[in-house]
């Protein structure tokens, strides 16, 4: 039997501090800590190491894929489905909550995936900045359409990054 007591650390990214939780059976959570200015002492065990060491790679430009063990048994059966959905979405590139449901088979679901990836507890990693409205606009991210806009540019600057001012 796996040990499943909840381990926690935390990462430092240019973003802010993230909380990671986890277990041995894999990486829980991912969260942003928007009150936390300073970052308690580290004494990670190895898995969560790994996490943040993976992180720091994503936010040097250095990491394209995420090789980490995820628990999402914290998510409905349906949630989860949108989740391993998100985790097709390949590095740069950007989906619809639309293609989503569709990709489910389920077309009239575009509302319960927006919810799904709001709930979505392990950011950056299950990629849910990655899903935009069908029109092409950024949409609803959990830590506002600022950060949204600064992954997406960090992944794909020719594509997302901000317009300068020609005068």
């Amino acid at each position: 039997m796996q040990d499943t007591m909840i381990e926690i650390g935390y990462y430092n990214s240019p973003i802010g501090i993230f909380k990671i939780t986890g277990t041995a059976n894999g990486v829980q959570s991912v969260t942003l800590q928007i009150e936390m200015t300073v970052m308690p002492p580290e004494n990670m065990p190895s898995f969560l190491v790994t996490c943040a060491e993976q992180l720091a790679e994503y936010f040097a430009g250095n990491r394209s894929e995420f090789d980490l063990k995820l628990d999402f048994s914290s998510g409905t059966a349906f949630n989860q489905s949108v989740w391993n959905a998100l985790l097709e979405v390949p590095y740069g590139l950007t989906t619809t909550y639309l293609k989503i449901a569709q990709s489910l088979e389920n077309p009239k679901a575009v509302r319960a995936v927006g919810l799904a990836n709001k709930h979505n507890p392990i950011a950056i990693i299950v990629p849910c900045h990655r899903c935009i409205a069908s029109n092409g606009n950024l949409q609803g991210y959990f830590y506002g359409l600022d950060i949204k806009r600064q992954l997406l540019e960090l992944e794909n600057p020719m594509s997302f990054a901000r317009q300068g001012s020609l005068f």
